[in-house]
This record gives structure tokens, C-alpha cells and sequence, in this order.
């Protein structure tokens, strides 16, 4: 599939943290023509394997990106049809006025979220930003009939449609962390044309955005010799300086410091400039946030790694990234994927 194509589909699917079997499908028919085997397991990871050619020792690599999204839940229906709602996972709630939305009851219903207007808002609220509890949704239909179609509990997305912007840009919903996704999904590719001994698992993870659970269950049972986190960064942008994020289409951004194994993040660099592949580098000195956190603390330790796609407005319906970005990254991991053998692997134990 088309890598472009692929991932407009996931921006514009549904799939808010715990609620991720529909995308996770769309996942699977595209890893399906490039691993092995396909399985999920009990929290509903999507794991697939492409084995490699003489793996006598058995190594494993995960490489991991989070398939779900952030979202809404009702929490009230009130007088009039209107809906009630709290968040899933982190949403910023200043960019929640004036929204359209699917509401997830017996059917999905369109709806748009609301607020007082500034007109008729005292002058002490006009200076201030909207609050989630001063928000509704406005399906347009009466009490009656939102109680017959919805229930508290019920699951809300952002409707936005994916779409390109110029110099290979894109822009939509979830690319975080589904343009981690489509850097899996080329990584594949690339290891169809490569000869490789260890065997891969691309694992499609759920509910990163509520606790980087998938990633803790998916690792434990995966038991990988290395583990690469693939995510998201910050871009730069007007008002964010460069210490505090990466350059949108300069490569992806090899994370650095407790979280990351210093061998790998050696490996990874020597490969991207033998190869002239642009990249960046992302220090952190607190690890958290991405499922390389719980893959690096899983069972005894697993050498970890984080890969990351440098992303603007992030936790927006206009989230935006460079395909370039994501096809650079997917090309140097393949070729480190290549290089790993028994020799590197018994390396990482010891610093």
C-alpha cells in the first residue's frame, strides 16, 4: 500500500484509547503482505512478525508505535439533547470550541461542540479561554431522541479529513502516533528487499495516550533483545525555540539519554551517517510519556531505543509532519535491523 494512502486512511479512522479494534484491522490488512504472522493479545496489541534467515539464537527486535488517538466520553445528557463530555487521554481543551465530532452511541451521530457565545458572555468571561465543563455537543436532535441513540459512556472523536500540504507535508488527526505506524509499515518494506537475522515484531500498541499500557503488555510478552519505541516530538515553531524541539523535514530525531541504551544510540547515528541519512538528535533526561518508558522497564530491562517523528500542534485536529521524516526513519532502521547479530546483542549487557 502506498505509504501516503495508508496513513490519510488511519488520520481519519477512529480508534480513541481502548477502543482500537476497528483501526487495528486497517493495521493488519496493510503488515499482513509484509510479515509472517499476525496475532493480538488479551489487551488487544497488534503484533506481527517478519522472521529472519538463520536466526539460530532466536533474537527479537519489537519495534512499537501506538495506534489510538485521543478523544472524548459522555457524561450527561441534558435537558434539550445536549451532551455532557470528559476527555480521553490529553486533550487541549482551548481547541475544542467549535469542532465537529462523531458521537460513538448505536450509530455514529454528527455533532458540533458549543459554548456561550463571546456576545452574551459577562466581560470578566470574555478574557478568559473556554473550560471542558463550559462546552457541550449539539447532535440537533431533542432529549428523547439523544437518550434512545446514546449512553453515558459512549466514545467521541474529532471528525477532521486528513489532507497534504505543500513540500510533502501532511496534516490531520492522530499522526500521533499513527505516522508511527507508516514508519513500521515502511520499515518492512525495506527489510523485503534486505536480508536480515533477527526476527522483527512491528507491534501496533493501544492505550499509549492513557498510560502506555499496550507497550507493558505487548513487551512482556514479546520478551524482545531490543525494543524501539517510534513516536513523536515537537517541531519547531513560531513561539518554540530549537532546544525544545526538532526540525520539521530535517530526518528523524534518535532520542538520547536514561531511556535510550547508549550502544544502540551509537549504532543508530554511525548508520544514519554511513548511509547520509538526516537526523537529529533528542535529549531528554526524563524518560516518560512514550511507550519506550514501559518497554525499558519491562520484566528485567529490555536495551531500548526512541525513534521520533518531529510533529506540529500536537494533541490538535491539525496535527502535521513530513513524509520525508517518516521515510528517512523507516530506512535507518531497516539497515540497523540488518546489522544486528549475536555479537551486538551479548554487547548491550555490558556498558
Amino acid at each position: 500500500m502506498e505509504g501516503k494512502r495508508f496513513v490519510a486512511e488511519l488520520s481519519n479512522a477512529v480508534g480513541v484509547s481502548g477502543y482500537e479494534k476497528k483501526i487495528s484491522k486497517q493495521v493488519a490488512t496493510a503488515f499482513e503482505q509484509y510479515t509472517d504472522e499476525i496475532e493480538y493479545d488479551a489487551l488487544g496489541n497488534l503484533i506481527s512478525c517478519k522472521r529472519g534467515k538463520g536466526n539460530f539464537s532466536q533474537l527479537k527486535i519489537m519495534l512499537a508505535a501506538h495506534m489510538d488517538e485521543i478523544g472524548l466520553m459522555v457524561t450527561k445528557i441534558e435537558e434539550g439533547g445536549f451532551l455532557r463530555f470528559t476527555p480521553v487521554g490529553g486533550v487541549d481543551q482551548r481547541t475544542l470550541v467549535g469542532q465537529e465530532v462523531l458521537v460513538h452511541g448505536k450509530e455514529s451521530l454528527q455533532g458540533v461542540i458549543g459554548a456561550k457565545a463571546p456576545h452574551i458572555q459577562s466581560a470578566e468571561e470574555v478574557t478568559k479561554a473556554y473550560k471542558m465543563e463550559d462546552m457541550y455537543i449539539d447532535l440537533g436532535l431533542n432529549e428523547e431522541q439523544v437518550k434512545s441513540q446514546i449512553r453515558v459512556g459512549d466514545i467521541i472523536s474529532i471528525k477532521r479529513e486528513f489532507c497534504e500540504l505543500k513540500n510533502d507535508r501532511i496534516t490531520g488527526k492522530a499522526l500521533d502516533d499513527r505516522a508511527g505506524v507508516l514508519m513500521i509499515l515502511e520499515t518492512l518494506k525495506n527489510l523485503n528487499k534486505l536480508k536480515h537475522q533477527i526476527d522483527v515484531y512491528g507491534v501496533a500498541t493501544v492505550q499509549e495516550e492513557v498510560g502506555v499500557r499496550g507497550a507493558i503488555t505487548s513487551t512482556y510478552g514479546i520478551v524482545p533483545d531490543i525494543g524501539i519505541a517510534i513516536d513523536v516530538c515537537h517541531a519547531t515553531m513560531p513561539g518554540v525555540s530549537k532546544e525544545d524541539a526538532a526540525e520539521l523535514g530535517k530526518g528523524p530525531a534518535i532520542g538520547f539519554g536514561p531511556h535510550v541504551h547508549p550502544k544502540i544510540f551509537k549504532k543508530l547515528t554511525e548508520i544514519a551517517k554511513e548511509l547520509d541519512i538526516p537526523y537529529q538528535v533528542e535529549p531528554s533526561n526524563r524518560p516518560g510519556g512514550t511507550d519506550a518508558y514501559a518497554i525499558q522497564v519491562t520484566r528485567a530491562g529490555i536495551p531500548t531505543a526512541l525513534l521520533s517523528i518531529p510533529l506540529r500542534y500536537m494533541h490538535t485536529s491539525v496535527e502535521t509532519a513530513s513524509l520525508d521524516d517518516i521515510k528517512r526513519g523507516a530506512r535507518l532502521l531497516a539497515h540497523f535491523i540488518v546489522e544486528i547479530n549475536d555479537e551486538f546483542v551479548e554487547g548491550l549487557r555490558c556498558f
